[in-house]
């Protein structure tokens, strides 16, 4: 018989429930200001393999670990890189992940069997909170079922989640609503970004003398290619309808969906249109709205059973090319330009 999952608040009393779990080895739904994270203490073996069942989670694909200071990073890493210190004074804590070469505190399945290890300093309230109370490294994949949509709320996390962890903190809508930028370090002074985020490449330039954006970011990764960073590999954040990106004009893309369309397809645009052939719903007029509100319209078309969505293909500057990212994965790099 299934346990039900314990929905938290985020009181001290509360927290110390969660941290007391954690501790114990269970896996708690935690917020994060990027996305909704799936917890476990990042040391322990066992813990970390419910994690992954839970999620139904390919074992090969790495855990981002979180920490309450970036100091503490010495702790789990056998090097850490200066440009990584001198990035972590700009923006640690935030939505910035970065890797470097673990030691034997990290096991091998936190790792998904690579010799590095992503490490965050997260800035939500709460989720710093559980970490000093809890004193613990905490593993934590985003919150949902492997390759669906991340969650951005404590209910898509219970949604998912229900009757496998042991709880599940509220702590509020997600504010960026995008996992976090990883990068790891080419030599002394640049960086490879492997997953985009809300740190952009632009803002890495003001440290960095060169920012490289990763090739997997825009294409898919060869069957059986290891990647360093979640995100890089299999099919992601992908609702049950079927998710096709649509480049070009606004004009266009209404000309295109004039055509008879497939049962069930509706639309997913920047902002509300007269006179559209299809269903629609829109998804923020800029960057920074997209990434907070794409992966809750994409749950949303599930709920109202869509068939088919095309998608206003987002730009590939700054924060939309974290968006764009997440909606190339979720079409399984279906995309149509017209």
């Amino acid at each position: 018989m299934k346990r039900e999952t314990l929905l938290l608040g985020t009181s001290d009393t509360e927290l110390l429930k969660a941290a007391s779990a954690l501790r114990c080895g269970e896996v708690v739904g935690i917020p994060t200001e990027t996305v909704y994270g799936l917890a476990a203490d990042a040391t322990n073996e066992e813990a970390v393999r419910k994690v992954f069942a839970a999620k139904g989670r390919p074992a090969d694909n790495p855990l981002i670990v979180h920490l309450a200071d970036f100091s503490l990073a010495e702790k789990y890493t056998s090097y850490i890189p200066p440009l990584a210190k001198k990035l972590a004074e700009s923006f640690c804590p935030g939505p910035l992940t970065m890797v470097m070469p673990k030691n034997d505190r990290i096991p091998s399945v936190t790792s998904g069997g690579l010799d590095t290890v992503g490490i965050r300093v997260p800035s939500h309230p709460v989720m710093h909170r559980l970490l000093e109370i809890s004193g613990l490294a905490i593993a934590a994949p985003s919150a949902n079922r492997s390759g669906y949509p991340s969650p951005t709320a404590a209910r898509h996390v219970m949604d998912d989640m229900n009757g496998k962890i042991f709880g599940v903190i509220d702590g509020g809508p997600c504010e960026f609503g995008v996992e976090s930028t990883v990068i790891s370090f080419d030599g002394e002074s640049s960086v490879r970004i492997l997953r985009p985020g809300c740190v952009t490449r632009n803002m890495l330039l003001d440290f960095c003398d060169d920012v490289i954006i990763d090739k997997a970011i825009l294409s898919e990764v060869a069957a059986g290619e290891k990647v360093a960073s979640p995100g890089m590999k299999y099919k992601h954040y992908s609702p049950r309808a079927n998710v096709i990106l649509v480049e070009g004009s606004i004009e266009a893309m209404k000309k295109y969906l004039s055509r008879p369309l497939p049962f069930q397809s509706y639309a997913l645009l920047y902002e509300a249109q007269e006179d559209f052939p299809c269903p629609y719903l829109t998804y923020g007029s800029n960057s920074f709205d997209q990434a907070r509100l794409v992966f809750q319209r994409l749950r949303e078309l599930d709920d109202i059973r869509a068939g088919t969505v095309y998608v206003q293909a987002p730009s590939k500057q700054g924060v939309g090319l974290a968006v764009y990212n997440r909606l190339i994965r979720a079409a399984g790099f279906e995309v149509i330009r017209i």
